[in-house]
């Protein structure tokens, strides 16, 4: 367990939120920090470089990525432990929420020394403000797997979730995205997509999962931008609907009887709101034995 003493003279490490697009949204104390600390840790020095050089910043700048980021820990905790305060960004948003930051934050943590947050914006928290979904539970899973068998899975996976699930999504995936939401969770379950958000051409996109698809389909810009993917949870009612009324093994005993695993573990998934996954090896089990 740390405690930080008030008094220690060592660094602090800083965890400043960036834009996401509007320039505007940098808060006066993060501007403070980034003019008094000896040196910043970006995700890309360039693109921080011309975020500086518009704010008036000259600072030592250190590339902080998922590539390389174990490799410069030790250089920043050392410049902690002489004194020197350091500040984190990322490319936008905040630190550490889908971008770098985590081991390096780990680190300085466990070496007993202080990390500051200055709060701002957030991609997730800005969408899910405007987006008309409930928040007062939410599951932010980050970026879905690229290949399709890998998303759909873990779609499967969040189906009966009764939290709004929000994702980050990338311009060209955005449209197979959306189709297999609507193919996994269903054609009617509503979802809101915000696209660009805080920059020239923020749009909204809602509806059900079916009709949000055919409008990005339509719109020529539906596949530009950076996308947060938010979607309503399962009703309650829904999940494990029967699943206690059912002794689940004779189920599936019954199914695989007449029908191959990977089928029957579909069908117990829909009567039960159990996860396929867990049901398929539960049917391979079965069939085993």
């Amino acid at each position: 367990m740390h405690v930080i003493d008030p008094g220690d003279n060592r660094g602090t490490l800083y965890i400043v939120a960036t834009p996401i697009g509007n320039l505007d949204d940098l808060s006066p104390r993060a501007v403070k920090v980034l003019s008094d600390v000896a040196v910043i840790a970006a995700e890309d020095t360039r693109h921080s470089g011309r975020l500086l050089q518009y704010l008036g910043i000259s600072k030592p700048l250190i590339a902080l990525h998922d590539h390389n980021e174990r490799g410069r820990v030790q250089n920043i905790v050392d410049q902690l432990l002489s004194g020197a305060d350091v500040a984190l960004i990322s490319d936008a948003g905040t630190p550490l929420i889908s971008d770098p930051g985590y081991v390096l934050v780990r680190e300085v943590k466990a070496q007993g020394l202080r990390v500051s947050p200055i709060p701002g914006p957030c991609a997730l928290v800005a969408a899910l403000s405007a987006a008309g979904l409930p928040t007062d539970r939410f599951l932010f899973a980050g970026f879905l797997p690229a290949k399709r068998t890998g998303r759909r899975t873990a779609l499967e996976d969040l189906c009966k979730e009764v939290a709004t699930l929000v994702f980050y999504e990338s311009p060209h995936r955005i449209l197979n995205t959306v189709a297999d939401i609507a193919d996994v969770m269903g054609a009617q379950r509503e979802i809101v997509l915000g696209r660009e958000i805080t920059k020239t051409f923020e749009t909204f996109y809602s509806g059900e999962a079916a009709e949000v698809h055919a409008a990005l389909t339509e719109d020529p810009h539906g596949n530009r931008g950076e996308f947060v993917v938010m979607v309503r949870g399962a009703e309650k009612a829904e999940t494990g609907l029967m699943a206690g009324a059912l002794d689940v093994d004779r189920l599936l005993n019954l199914l695989i009887a007449e029908l191959p695993v990977k089928k029957s573990a579909k069908i117990a998934a829909e009567l039960t709101g159990l996860s396929k996954n867990e049901l398929y090896q539960r049917a391979l089990g079965l069939k085993d034995s």
